[in-house]
């Protein structure tokens, strides 16, 4: 669930400008990383960022809640 020694979070809240995304989230049904599995498929966006915090490092949990409460999706 990261790179660069621990550094990057794979577990983003948000895509960088430019960004090429091929599919839309209503297909993606699993992620799956060494924390665990979060099925997300007909999950509500709440649901969804739940479950991805779930399963992101632990050291990059606390961002990521802040991040998805700021913007109120949680």
């Amino acid at each position: 669930s990261t790179a660069k020694d621990d550094t990057i979070s794979r577990i983003v809240p948000h895509l960088k400008e430019g960004a090429g995304v091929v599919t839309s989230r209503g297909d993606v049904h699993y992620v799956v990383t060494e924390y665990g599995v979060a099925y997300l498929h007909g999950k509500t966006v709440q649901e969804r960022c739940r479950a991805l915090i779930n399963i992101a490092h632990p050291k990059f949990r606390e961002e990521l809640t802040k991040f998805v409460k700021e913007r109120k999706w949680l």
